[in-house]
């Protein structure tokens, strides 16, 4: 009989998360996986065309049965946003009854928020099975980092729920080292987390520049591209501030942005006030499997985030899908991830929020000829090979999993 494993993940497929192809992988090698989560909203923060809370509530994706629980959209404020997480945890635990029974493990895909881990506890709980948890983002740390919340009536409950969650997990996975070393501050013993960095998936791939596959306007001055959730942690608005310097400058490029977020429209409005529009191009989110080809189309991969204690800790997910297609990356950001891009010497190094270093960066990567641009592809493409290739990490994930499914076994014995 295959082993059956229960996932918690508040976004799913149609929703473009790294999620959807470990659940993917996982059936391949031969498990069993359902999916408890939402009704698919993410970014734009209202329901996808074909859902709502009547529309497939059920339905099985290449041989994954998801259920999806009733739940608020994200919608464009933080107050709905709160609602919204709140109301995966009150619809997950309606949803219980009509879960399957013959779970073997329950995991838990930890982007925020990390309430979705609650309904994961309680039903691993229920049916006395592991439960293992993947954290990406840090709580209360993100929490407080974004919103500058810092108020103990907020923090305190928080911190209480993080910390049942730690403790009656298993196994805790951190995509960072540094969140690693953050939990085992909360006193969870450290032989209870792994390091396990996120990977690309195999569409994330080097592409040809002149592909037919998507068409972009030609440009003719290099150009810097940014994919995915133009967001308020995003720290984008360096963009349009280094826009303007190089404007002041006589130097133009083009910064392409691939994606839609909470803070696009807030973004177009400084560009607009910087009178700036000629460096930016905008293009709708797109696919997943067209990404690799669209970074093709252009010179430099972006990485920005804000400057906030809990992104220096972070390793975002778009740092592996760049390096997996080969591209030059210049990083705005601060922490570990400066660690990486130092260590596979394949691009350049700005501090979060620093525009003049950034300026400057962008001016370096003018005056780089095709061979040390090409120098820099091949770095990104082998650091990623050697280590963040997904068949080597699902071995592990796997390996992980059957190691708790048998000690939970034996302990039941």
């Amino acid at each position: 009989m295959k082993k059956h494993i229960l996932v918690y993940s508040q976004y799913f497929f149609p929703e473009q998360f790294r999620i959807n192809d470990i659940c993917l992988d996982l059936v391949k090698r031969g498990y069993k996986v359902s999916v408890v989560t939402g009704i698919p909203n993410y970014p734009d923060g209202f329901f996808y065309e074909g859902y709502n809370w009547r529309k497939k509530r059920f339905e099985n994706w290449k041989g994954i049965d998801i259920y999806r629980v009733p739940i608020i959209p994200r919608g464009k404020n933080s107050i709905q946003l709160s609602i919204n997480y709140l109301s995966f945890v009150l619809g997950s635990k309606l949803k219980q009854g009509s879960l399957p029974t013959d779970v073997d493990l329950v995991f838990t895909y930890e982007v925020s928020p990390m309430t979705q881990a609650l309904p994961a506890v309680w039903y691993s709980k229920k049916m006395e099975v592991p439960h293992i948890i993947y954290v990406m983002d840090l709580w209360p740390e993100n929490v407080t980092g974004v919103t500058g919340v810092t108020s103990n009536f907020v923090v305190r409950p928080l911190n209480k729920m993080v910390d049942y969650i730690y403790n009656h997990s298993s196994k805790i996975l951190t995509s960072s080292r540094s969140f690693k070393k953050t939990i085992e501050h909360r006193g969870i013993k450290g032989k209870k987390i792994e390091y396990w960095p996120q990977y690309a998936e195999e569409l994330y791939t080097k592409r040809k520049r002149e592909n037919n596959k998507v068409e972009v306007e030609k440009s003719y001055v290099p150009s810097f591209v940014f994919a995915g959730n133009l967001g308020e942690g995003q720290g984008l608005e360096i963009l349009p501030k280094a826009a303007k310097k190089l404007k002041d400058q006589n130097l133009l490029i083009r910064f392409v942005l691939i994606g839609d977020g909470r803070d696009k429209d807030n973004l177009i409005r400084m560009i607009e006030k910087l009178n700036v529009t000629e460096y930016f191009t905008f293009i709708e989110r797109q696919p997943a499997e067209l990404i690799p080809y669209y970074l093709a189309k252009f010179d430099v991969g972006l990485i920005i985030l804000n400057e906030n204690e809990i992104f220096s800790r972070t390793i975002p997910a778009k740092l592996q899908s760049l390096m997996a297609c080969g591209m030059p990356i210049l990083l705005s950001a601060n922490g570990e991830v400066q660690n990486i891009i130092r260590e596979a010497n394949n691009g350049l190094i700005g501090n979060a929020g620093n525009v003049e270093e950034f300026v400057e960066n962008v001016k370096t990567f003018l005056k780089y000829d095709r061979e040390e641009i090409d120098r820099l592809r091949l770095n990104s493409l082998n650091y990623n090979k050697k280590y963040f290739d997904k068949n080597k990490l699902m071995n592990q994930l796997v390996q992980i999993f059957e190691e708790e499914i048998n000690c939970s076994k034996i302990k039941h014995y």
